[in-house]
């Protein structure tokens, strides 16, 4: 396992700069973050079911495109989390002394990168190859979902920014192999019982 790098002397003084003003924040906005950073991922969960009632309307193909998705978003996540276990980079909050608005994790709940940044923006960019609108709405959820968190105290700036272009490039990557699958699966697919997965 690799010692992480100190997050602090990259970006700390960032991060308490942020800290500080959510905590001088009015409470209305900093419960509305904070229940955004908390559940805000189901939205994504939301988006993405919608991309795939729609595309059923479409076609096997479009179907079987949208359904892929939540499976990039599961691949992204692990591999994001493989990378979490071995850079090992302390949160913030036990690093630093600041007072945060979510509770500071224990110590072994590694901060880089931001898993919460990283689901939300493969979400976002799986969704723009089921409909650029979702996508685009899923983008900007996942730009509120970065900042969130550190809004909150649980990362540095550079872990959602990391979390951000990991989820980013790993998911277009994922979604281009998807476009590329052989047609015969969508024709096996609408041809058996799983059928009103691909047509509505």
């Amino acid at each position: 396992m690799l010692v992480a790098f100190q997050g602090s002397s990259i970006d700390g003084s960032a991060y308490e700069d942020v800290v500080d003003f959510a905590r001088h924040a009015p409470d209305w906005l900093d419960d509305t973050i904070s229940v955004w950073s908390t559940y805000g991922l189901v939205v994504f969960a939301v988006l993405m079911f919608v991309g795939w009632w729609r595309a059923r309307r479409v076609g096997a193909e479009a179907a079987l495109t949208a359904l892929a998705v939540p499976l990039v978003v599961v691949a992204v996540y692990g591999i994001d989390s493989l990378l979490k276990s071995v850079v090992r980079e302390n949160r913030p909050c036990q690093t630093l002394r600041v007072v945060t608005l979510e509770a500071c994790p224990a110590r072994g709940d590694w901060s880089f990168p931001s898993n919460h940044a990283t689901i939300a923006a493969a979400a976002a960019v799986a969704l723009f190859f089921v409909s650029r609108r979702l996508g685009a709405l899923a983008a900007v959820a996942a730009l509120a979902m970065a900042v969130s968190r550190v809004w909150v105290g649980a990362h540095y700036p550079h872990d959602v920014v990391a979390g951000i272009l990991i989820g980013a490039l790993l998911a277009s990557g994922a979604m281009v192999l998807v476009r590329h699958r052989p047609k015969s699966l969508a024709q096996r697919i609408t041809a058996g019982r799983l059928r009103p997965l691909v047509l509505s």
